[in-house]
């Protein structure tokens, strides 16, 4: 390369697949970026291949030159430039465009500085710890409970000899034989290597052998605990520490080590256990359910036997739909027969990968989705970020990633501001173990906020958080003036330069761009889309907000000793707490948004989501992941711990992802529209749980990172072709049963790692974080029948610094081109296709015999917001019926899955595609009452005895199913009847424009499209559920007002023919009101609904009945005109 004044930051770029190249350029005083790479000195940049990127590196932070290579700098110092490097700029590039990196005058530091203090950690004492002549620690318990010499002293003589901490008594009572014990411990200690683990000379593998090092266990994908426990005969004792048996200790010398007798005897204990419903319920329950099977059966049997001749039109339509109705409630009871219960052990979790000072526990990256900042307010976002920053996890091990799908600067610089909060609001909740550690909700709370606070200046704290939180409220809020204002004066200042240069007379047009704090072009969508710069034509862009922490606590400053009497708007931020005893590290922080250019189909949320995957594996490299909408908060600040217990348990390793149920918040009591949803969510997911586990449903969802690439799960057997349980031929699965596996196996050349760029893409740091990914997700090998286990300790290490090729590399794999020709969206990642890609993405895992979790926490583990407004929510019913219509129609139908789903499993999605469908059968029967009432004729030809029989059985049973249901599930009766009435709203609404919708779009390709739901609230911002008043029109109440209409008109009408008729028909008119009545009881919520507030009603609902009460009566007139000498009701005759 050539030397300029400002040469590049010499950073070595990671290993790139044949074909691809970074190139380096730098930018000059004027702000020109030249290339310095040697193929492009006389090259122009449109010439660039689309797979060819550049890496610009701005000057270093400190404006100065770049040391040559020659000259070496310490490692740590260079680690830590690289690292205010990289969390101070923003990476941009793209397609056919430079890969730039622009440093930010703006820095928000995840790591505040403050020294690391090793206090007593018995509550009340601030004294250090013990420790010997060399200064090391002296940990007197198992549990390593830090205690002081004084406290330790203590405890012996007046304590009881036991552990503050695990409540055991104490091996040693002397601080001389503590240090012994210490001593010998630290000798037989074994920290396992990283994976892969280095080359060693066949000397140094037979020594380590010996030494029962698990380096020559780990030589494949594979750990074979059971095969390292014949070979060695080891075993595993607390945490890390391996204890041999009949063997040397390590020396070569034949010293033998004796395990100790206390932890030999320590029982292995699980993680979760699994609770059954009693059989008190269960049992009653499922005999019920073949009680009203067999009451159905003999029913319909009945009905068709017995034809009314006198309307065979009228028992025809009534008999198929209730043909129908059996159907469709026998796929959704079947899967409900085996519910069951789980509950965890947080003490055991942390008992087995945090007994030591380094926590074990695998990464976490968390994704957040937000697309619109108009429909989605960035403070609830902000929010929800701050929610998931301070979760009780170890901080080295959590990464939120924050998708921007519309590249809005409005979301960049809240996200930037949420930052700033972090660090206060983070240490205020680790301080005062604050719940929920959302700052919206936790101030808003309306109850007693000392409750269970024992420190003394929590009232002063939260007084001065408060404040600030009202302070950051207050500049979110004013986001979009002040960056219209700043970008209005930007572009004033340059139209006034672009005139004084112009020629006299010559026109001036400026774009009117963006523009940033510093002064720079936003790189995303501008606020009036221009060129590049639009909401499906930006550059991708990855800012590292708050940069990797440091993996050792860092405890932060006191408040000052004059505080108390300053007045508190004098205080300064970084001082305001006291935080002396409080880890005040953040986790990392990253802006993603993806580059979209036009003609390349985004896919959305779906595509956000994959480049996400494929931006986390290169930066974090977490082997699990949480998704959350940007309105789904953290509630459980212990909810990534409850999720960790499941994949980490025996047997974890199969588990593709745990579901949390969704919760929300700022629902109207009454819950008019079920928007709770408990039956779904406490019903019938709990008895999925039973058989092979949850469907996913878009948010609140832990991921296995593995199987979310495409692999088989561990112990399973490969299946070439399967055959349908519906067809009598043979289906090959090629999209499912050709899936990727880690087999390790030399004869599977075809899907060996040479394989993976045609799957994952030619990015080769991702393809090398797969292997990485899949060993750090493994269960803790702790107990011989854990199989495809990791050793103890595996993660207790350091982890790489992020490096700046590395950021590079994440902005080339979230370019609009990168997955074409791959797999991403087919079988890799979130599935494309389906406007509900949860399901399908779910579905394809249990597909492959993956198994899911739904995980209930005491706590609710997350919260959101729901539409309580009547048109958006049939308009969110209608965007999932419209999701299940294409799934059925797809490849992703039920009746096509392999033979590694269960039979109930695949019923229950099979129902999940046919439930739109009953609409059609729904709305006839709902008109079935009215057109008896209007024609005098019924269902049957008389009500006798058997009939009602019939009826009252199939009432009971389900009467009595239902309430069994509430006892298993703990759900409320109430909840139950609004999920009965909105299904019967839902299905004559958006189901049947959903099964139309989905119709034309397999008969005429027309694609479906669907905007935000939006989360502004109503016109009055007096009253909290405002929204539920405002009536929206939609062309989706016509059916269900149709249907209400229809009905009151019928009840009028077979009522005055009844009364004035010469001889009644009594039984056929209580029959036609009594299904009217359960009609419109089933419709009372949607018609309160339009109703609105009073004298809020909008005209066009008057208008709409007026004109379909006319029409009904001008139709029935026309098809059954009456007679010349006809009389309405006899002898009754109007005047």
């Amino acid at each position: 390369m050539q030397k300029q004044r400002n040469p590049p930051v010499p950073v070595p770029p990671p290993p790139q697949p044949v074909g691809r190249r970074i190139m380096f350029g730098s930018r000059t005083s004027s702000g020109k970026y030249i290339s310095n790479s040697r193929e492009d000195m006389d090259t122009d940049m449109s010439s660039v291949d689309i797979r060819n990127y550049r890496v610009q590196f701005p000057t270093k932070p400190d404006n100065r030159p770049t040391l040559p290579p020659a000259m070496s700098i310490p490692s740590v110092i260079s680690s830590s430039v690289e690292e205010h490097y990289i969390s101070s700029s923003l990476f941009t590039g793209g397609f056919n465009s430079v890969t730039r990196a622009h440093l930010m005058d703006k820095v928000t530091d995840s790591s505040p500085s403050g020294g690391a203090r090793r206090t007593c950690a018995v509550e009340g004492c601030d004294g250090k710890v013990m420790s010997d002549e060399r200064g090391e620690e002296l940990l007197p318990c198992e549990c390593d409970f830090k205690i002081c010499r004084d406290c330790f002293s203590d405890e012996v003589e007046n304590g009881g000899k036991l552990c503050p901490g695990c409540k055991e008594p104490y091996k040693a009572t002397e601080i001389e034989e503590v240090a012994r014990i210490a001593k010998e411990r630290k000798a037989i200690t074994v920290h396992p290597p990283r994976l892969p683990p280095p080359p060693q000379p066949e000397k140094a593998r037979e020594a380590t052998d010996r030494s029962l090092s698990i380096v020559r266990s780990i030589k494949g994908a594979e750990f074979d605990h059971n095969r390292w426990l014949f070979e060695t005969k080891g075993t595993y004792g607390y945490g890390n520490v391996i204890w041999p048996e009949d063997s040397t200790a390590g020396n070569g010398e034949g010293d033998s080590a004796e395990r100790p007798k206390e932890v030999v005897g320590k029982p292995w204990r699980p993680l979760t256990r699994k609770m059954k419903i009693p059989a008190s319920v269960l049992s009653p329950y499922r005999l019920l359910i073949a009680v009203r099977l067999a009451a159905l059966g003999l029913f319909l049997a009945w009905r068709i036997s017995h034809k009314n001749k006198d309307a065979v039109w009228l028992w025809g339509m009534s008999v198929v739909c209730e043909l129908w109705f059996a159907f469709s409630w026998l796929l959704d009871q079947l899967p409900k027969l085996s519910p069951v219960n789980r509950v965890t052990d947080l003490a055991v979790l942390k008992e087995k990968f945090e007994s030591s000072s380094k926590s074990d526990l695998p990464g976490v990256d968390v994704f957040v989705s937000t697309a619109d900042p108009e429909k989605e307010p960035p403070l609830v976002t902000a929010n929800t970020i701050l929610s998931i920053l301070a979760a009780d996890y170890p901080v080295e091990r959590l990464t939120c990633y924050v998708s921007d799908d519309g590249g809005a600067l409005l979301t960049f610089e809240a996200m930037a501001e949420a930052a700033s909060f972090a660090a206060v609001w983070v240490p205020f909740c680790r301080k005062h173990g604050i719940e929920p550690r959302n700052p919206e909700m936790y101030f808003g709370l309306k109850r007693d906020p000392t409750k269970n606070k024992v420190r003394q200046d929590f009232v002063r704290d939260r007084r001065r958080l408060k404040r600030e939180y009202d302070e950051f409220k207050v500049r979110i809020n004013a986001l979009p003036d002040a960056i219209r204002r700043r970008s209005d004066s930007y572009h004033a200042r340059e139209e006034i330069k672009a005139t004084a240069a112009a020629a006299a007379g010559e026109p001036v047009k400026i774009p009117k761009a963006t523009w940033m704090a510093d002064g720079t072009h936003w790189p995303g969508t501008w606020i009036h889309a221009a060129g590049d710069n639009s909401r499906g034509d930006h550059a991708a862009i990855i800012q590292v907000m708050l940069k990797r922490p440091t993996d050792e606590a860092v405890l932060g400053t006191g408040i000052d000793d004059n505080d108390d009497n300053h007045d508190d708007d004098s205080t300064p931020a970084g001082g305001m707490l006291d935080l002396t005893e409080v880890d005040v590290r953040l986790p990392m922080l990253v802006y993603v948004s993806r580059e979209k250019r036009p003609g390349y189909d985004h896919n959305k949320k779906a595509g956000a989501m994959n480049a996400l995957v494929r931006a986390s594996a290169v930066m974090s490299n977490g082997p699990f992941i949480l998704n959350l909408d940007c309105d789904h908060y953290v509630y459980n600040s212990q909810a990534l711990r409850e999720g960790m217990c499941f994949m980490l348990d025996r047997g974890g390793d199969r588990i593709c992802y745990v579901q949390f149920p969704q919760r929300f918040e700022g629902i109207d009591p009454s819950d008019r529209y079920a928007n709770h949803n408990t039956v779904f969510f406490d019903v019938n997911m709990r008895a999925l749980d039973g058989i092979q586990g949850p469907v996913y449903v878009g948010t609140g969802c832990l991921f296995r990172r593995i199987a979310l690439y495409g692999f088989d799960p561990p112990r399973s057997k490969q299946l070439k072709k399967s055959r349908c349980c519906c067809f009598s031929g043979q289906v090959d699965n090629d999209f499912e049963t050709h899936a990727l596996r880690m087999t390790g196996e030399e004869e599977d050349e075809k899907m060996g790692l040479s394989y993976f760029p045609k799957k994952f893409g030619n990015s080769s740091i991702l393809i090398d974080s797969i292997p990485v990914a899949e060993f750090q997700g493994r269960p803790l090998a702790d107990h011989p029948s854990v199989q495809n286990g990791r050793p103890p300790g595996a993660l207790a290490i350091e982890r790489d610094r992020l490096d700046a090729s590395a950021v590079a590399e994440a902005v080339s794999v979230v370019s609009c081109w990168y997955e074409d020709k791959t797999e991403w969206g087919k079988r890799v990642g979130w599935i494309y296709g389906s406007v509900t890609e949860d399901v399908v993405t779910g579905y394809r895992m249990h597909n492959r015999g993956w198994k899911s979790i739904y995980c209930v926490t005491k706590r609710d583990a997350f919260r959101g917001t729901a539409p309580i407004n009547l048109t958006d929510r049939l308009h969110q019913v209608l965007r999932w019926a419209t999701g299940s219509v294409e799934i059925f129609f797809s490849r992703n139908n039920a009746l096509f899955a392999g033979p590694r789903m269960k039979l109930l499993q695949r019923i229950a999605y099979l129902n999940v595609g046919i439930y739109p469908f009953t609409s059609f059968f729904l709305i006839v029967y709902c008109f079935l009452p009215a057109i008896s009432l209007f024609s005098g004729e019924f269902i049957v030809q008389t009500l006798n005895i058997t009939f009602l029989a019939y009826l009252l059985a199939i009432t009971i049973t389900l009467c009595l199913l239902a309430l069994l249901e509430i006892k298993w599930s703990g759900i409320q009766l109430e909840e139950w009847w609004r999920n009965e009435q909105f299904w019967l709203i839902g299905g004559t609404s958006a189901h049947l424009a959903a099964v139309l919708q989905g119709l034309l779009k397999v008969v005429a390709g027309l694609e479906i499209s669907f905007t935000l739901t939006s989360k502004s609230a109503g016109d009055d911002d007096d009253d909290e559920f405002a929204d539920l008043y405002v009536v929206k029109w939609t062309s989706l109440m016509i059916p269900p007002l149709t249907i209400i209409m229809v009905n009151l008109v019928a009840i009028a009408v077979g009522v005055s023919r009844t009364i004035y008729s010469v001889i009644p028909q009594w039984s056929r008119l209580l029959g036609g009101v009594f299904f009217s009545f359960w009609v419109l009881a089933h419709l009372y919520p949607f018609a309160k609904g339009l109703m609105g507030r009073r004298a809020r009603t909008p005209t066009i609902v008057f208008v709409w009945s007026g004109l379909l009460a006319i029409t009904i009566s001008l139709l029935w007139v026309a098809i059954n005109p009456p007679s010349e000498n006809s009389q309405i009701g006899g002898s009754f005759s109007f005047p």
